[in-house]
């Protein structure tokens, strides 16, 4: 039976409309995938050597900081992970029994990527221990345990998958817990380091995360086969609904009409609400840059600058208007204008471009020249990225289901190479001119000509979103017919 469900999915692959994108986007990721896992195979391999040249104990420095390496896992699957389902709902109507279909399901989300990578690093590092003259039996035991832990995320990634807001908590509770331990005033590592260190020196401990697993599993398999019915968990649940008048935005028009619909889009949509998350955690990333340790050369501050001022419009901006995907076609039978359409994303994305940088003042602490760097980036952001993100827009035709919370880049990710070529102004420009500026004089001067082309581009913007209007109109009927694809 398996079988026959493999051939069904080879199937829904290869005769797919968009099968063409999605087996360049697969030869993309593929190259991504083997990208991380020589990451993985390396630290794995090499992870043991560098800490003893570090004068630490590598089984008790790994087993240490284990209790961050799940917690982020966790994190980076209710971040990513989509969940792999089948197209189920042909599948009752026929003669399969329902416990067949959910087990194959589940089998499918083990053979997932977030799962099989960490083999790349705890396979080596278990060798090696052995290698070294560790017990062999203690390793076996240590590495089922662990890998056992693994699978439990996987199965709590499904069984939180339909929680709100789940991911900001688990997020801030990681912050936290590194933010107490950095200052030294709680080490949440002291009272997790016993637990995993027992499942490496107690024969028996082993068992224990084994035997949450197969709990998982029979928990998430009871929930999902409990839901396996056309009428019951796969019918769409109706909440209260809430109405908003935000009456303040009718004073511009059709601007603010576009304005009105896109907040409520963000405020009630699980998806768009995720967008907003991500945006967020973009306002740290100027923290492995702009510290007093930090080894990056100094052209690549201005890149921090970017994507610190810049979340929401990398986030949100480059999916429009597959936000809209859902009644895109209802949208192109009324008499609404492209220009006002396109600025009212623009708008939005600009005001997002500004709250991010004045949330972003806590940089201040690294002094003014830092926080400069980020304003200087939220510049060029306004200027000429987000003119690039809904240029871009036009070229990637990824229908969104704002009801899920998972794949914040898109459901089919669509792959272009017109996206991929609009990444370089976006990124390798600003990085280019600040480089020659800190060559030809100073960093100063290096934020100026970043600066200035920021403020060329919104000189323009009229002229731009000329060209932007013509390229939509062009892309329209094709990108119809790529959001009635399902």
């Amino acid at each position: 039976m398996f079988t026959k469900f493999i051939y069904l999915e080879w199937k829904s692959f290869t005769r797919s409309a968009s099968f063409a994108t999605n087996l360049a986007l697969k030869i993309l990721m593929g190259f991504l995938v083997l990208y991380f896992t020589l990451v993985f195979l390396a630290l794995g391999v090499g992870a043991f050597y560098i800490l003893k040249e570090m004068k630490l104990d590598p089984l008790v420095t790994v087993n240490k900081f284990l209790v961050y390496y799940f917690l982020m896992d966790l994190i980076v699957r209710l971040l990513l992970q989509a969940i792999p389902v089948m197209n189920i709902r042909p599948l009752l109507t026929m003669p399969f029994k329902r416990s067949t279909i959910v087990h194959f399901s589940l089998g499918k989300t083990g053979l997932s990527f977030f799962n099989i990578v960490h083999a790349f690093f705890f396979l080596p590092f278990s060798a090696v221990l052995i290698y070294e003259g560790y017990d062999v039996i203690s390793v076996l035991l240590w590495l089922t345990a662990l890998y056992s832990i693994v699978f439990v995320n996987n199965f709590l990634n499904i069984l939180l998958n339909n929680k709100d807001n789940l991911l900001g908590i688990f997020i801030t509770i990681v912050v936290i817990l590194a933010g107490c331990q950095y200052y030294k005033l709680f080490d949440i590592t002291n009272y997790t380091y016993p637990i995993f260190e027992a499942l490496f020196h107690t024969k028996w401990a082993f068992s224990i995360p084994v035997l949450v697993m197969l709990g998982l599993y029979y928990w998430t398999y009871t929930y999902l086969k409990g839901d396996l019915y056309l009428d019951a968990g796969l019918t769409v649940k109706n909440d209260v609904a809430k109405t908003e008048q935000l009456t303040w935005l009718n004073q511009f028009g059709t601007l603010g009409t576009f304005l009105k619909n896109d907040i409520k889009l963000i405020k009630r949509n699980k998806r768009s609400k995720t967008t907003v998350g991500l945006s967020i955690m973009f306002l740290f990333y100027g923290l492995i840059f702009f510290n007093s340790n930090s080894h990056q050369p100094p052209v690549m501050q201005i890149f921090a600058g970017i994507f610190v001022s810049g979340g929401f419009l990398f986030t949100f901006g480059q999916f429009v208007p597959s936000w809209d995907s859902s009644y895109y076609q209802l949208m192109m039978t009324q008499n609404i204008p492209y220009r006002g359409y396109l600025n009212s994303k623009w708008w939005l994305i600009v005001i997002g471009t500004v709250i991010s940088t004045i949330l972003a003042s806590f940089y201040l602490y690294f002094g003014w020249h830092v926080y400069l760097i980020i304003v200087v980036g939220a510049i060029y952001n306004i200027g000429v990225n987000s003119l690039l993100v809904l240029l871009g827009g036009a070229f990637t035709k990824t229908p969104i289901d704002l009801s899920m919370s998972k794949g914040a880049f898109g459901d089919k990710k669509a792959f272009s190479t017109n996206t991929m070529l609009l990444s370089i102004p976006k990124l390798v420009l600003p990085i280019g001119l600040y480089w020659l500026g800190i060559h030809l004089m100073s960093t100063n001067l290096g934020l100026v000509l970043v600066a200035f082309v920021g403020l060329l581009g919104l000189a323009l913007k009229n002229q731009a979103f000329k060209f932007i209007e013509n390229i939509y109109k062009k892309e329209k009927y094709e990108t119809i017919a790529a959001y009635k694809q399902k």
